[in-house]
């Protein structure tokens, strides 16, 4: 069983979502009762490149699309005008990324049980393509990985399960080129319980956050590779 620091889910990011969402939620729940007592209430897709060297695992590209209406209600208020769009949207970036920091970007990596350790990110980067946002980022290692013997685990999520951060296919996650030759990636689906389900879905969407629901939903990356002798 892998050992999962929480961080906590009082940040800004986590706040303002919550806010924001709270009147979405209100109003689908007059016409279909059953979504304001479903979790998640937000969905993120992710797409990851594991960076590296041939000998090295040395961090991770990451592109985060958020679902129609959480961006809809992430720029809400927000000047989004032809000549103060890009400064708006690097603004946003910017803060996002600083709330991230003090969630671990919600992205933990192991080596069997242990945490392997971030720098902290350069920067990210707000675009939009029709309804939906993405942010764009790099998380660099501390130090970087020499290529294991024993799979590395990543997974990506938020503990309360506030907010789904997910893969939605194996494709979505990718090698660098100098990694291709020696690592595989392998996308493990997670298998909650029945009774484990049922809960989340009778949970109301005023409920006190349950910090271990996030990881009874939560896939694994696996990352094997076959170390440069």
């Amino acid at each position: 069983m892998i050992k999962l620091h929480l961080p906590s889910t009082s940040t800004p990011l986590l706040v303002q979502l919550r806010r924001r969402l709270s009147v979405l939620l209100t109003a689908a729940a007059c016409i279909t009762p059953a979504v304001s007592s479903a979790h998640p209430h937000s969905w993120v897709d992710i797409h990851t490149q594991v960076l590296g060297t041939e000998t090295h695992i040395t961090g991770f590209k990451m592109q985060w699309t958020f679902d129609a209406m959480t961006s809809a209600y992430m720029l809400d208020g927000e000047d989004t005008s032809a000549e103060n769009r890009a400064e708006t949207f690097q603004a946003i970036a910017d803060s996002v990324m600083e709330n991230l920091l003090q969630e671990h970007y919600f992205t933990y990596f192991y080596q069997n049980d242990q945490p392997i350790k971030y720098k902290v990110s350069p920067g990210g980067t707000l675009s939009q393509d029709r309804m939906k946002i993405t942010l764009s980022f790099e998380l660099p290692l501390a130090k970087p990985q020499p290529l294991p013997e024993e799979p590395l685990a990543l997974r990506v999520f938020e503990p309360s399960y506030y907010v789904d951060l997910a893969w939605k296919a194996n494709t979505d996650v990718s090698l660098a080129a100098p990694l291709q030759k020696h690592c595989q990636v392998n996308l493990v689906q997670p298998t909650p319980t029945a009774e484990q389900m049922s809960y989340a879905m009778s949970l109301p969407a005023d409920a006190d956050p349950d910090n271990a629901l996030g990881q009874l939903f939560t896939q694994t990356v696996t990352i094997a590779c076959q170390p440069q002798v």
